[in-house]
């Protein structure tokens, strides 16, 4: 057998051959996606979404794009399949949220910004082989400060195990999410690193659905007299049942595209940035 049909047996036993984004297969990649899905993921633009009804508390957030087609695809390889090449590409894709949501809080471009990830329970980093969103915040963190942010990485929460939401309603949702929240007993020396960390803090998490995770992680950190200024997430999703009599909704979150500020240059790029 030659040498380069052994190499690239071998290759396709190693790395992935399907696009990450929509599943295509013996396409070139880039970062594990294809050509036309990362036009689809850096032509995307943040944009407001208010889930319906809001959680109370909950801080105004912004989404890269809804949870479907290439983003969706995308975030379930890194998070769930151990695409972890995807997480640079997709911390990206979040800065351009943190800075739109800094924007709308009133910061101005370049300011210091505090990024706080919703934290993962110790069972889902060790499933995933580590803090997946933690990752993605420190990849968008680096990303703001090349576009000029003075950003920083704080994680003064830790989650205790909890049981599924996934078929509880909002407001049974936020409670289950409050009581797993807890502050590190050090808050990561925050009394003591006050002056170095002060900003615009935004909580950063990988999807929202009906906000009540980025509810409950606002009244902790409030609780803490950390002031929450806004939220960001990769990708905005929708309810898809609703019960008679239950405070659970099957209507989408409500997205103002039009008002999007434009806080951070384009990601156009980033995405075959690291690739190979």
């Amino acid at each position: 057998m030659p040498a380069a049909e052994l190499l690239a047996g071998l290759a396709d036993l190693v790395l992935p051959t399907a696009c990450a984004g929509c599943g295509a297969e013996r396409v070139p990649l880039r970062l594990g996606t294809c050509a036309e899905c990362v036009v689809a993921l850096e032509g995307l633009t943040p944009y407001p979404v208010v889930p319906v009804p809001p959680p109370s508390g909950m801080p105004p957030c912004t989404a890269v794009g809804p949870y479907a087609g290439a983003l969706r695809g995308v975030l379930l390889a890194y998070k769930e399949r151990g695409r972890h090449r995807l997480a640079r590409p997709l911390g990206a894709l979040l800065a351009g949220a943190v800075a739109a949501a800094a924007v709308r809080a009133g910061a101005a471009t370049g300011a210091p910004l505090l990024i706080v990830p919703v934290p993962s329970t110790a069972a889902a980093a060790r499933r995933r082989h580590g803090d997946h969103l933690a990752r993605l915040a420190g990849h968008a963190a680096c990303r703001l400060r090349a576009a000029g942010w003075r950003a920083e990485l704080a994680r003064p929460l830790r989650a205790a195990p909890r049981p599924d939401s996934a078929d509880l309603g909002a407001l049974a949702r936020v409670a289950v999410a409050e009581s797993s929240l807890r502050i590190k007993a050090t808050r990561i020396g925050i009394s003591q690193r006050r002056s170095t960390m002060r900003g615009t803090l935004v909580v950063v998490d990988d999807i929202v659905t009906t906000g009540a995770t980025l509810a409950a992680v606002a009244t902790r950190l409030t609780e803490a007299n950390m002031q929450v200024a806004g939220a960001a997430v990769l990708a905005a999703t929708q309810l898809r049942r609703a019960h008679r009599g239950s405070d659970r909704s099957s209507r989408r979150p409500v997205a103002d595209r039009a008002q999007s500020p434009e806080a951070l240059p384009r990601t156009r790029g980033d995405w075959g940035a690291s690739a190979r």
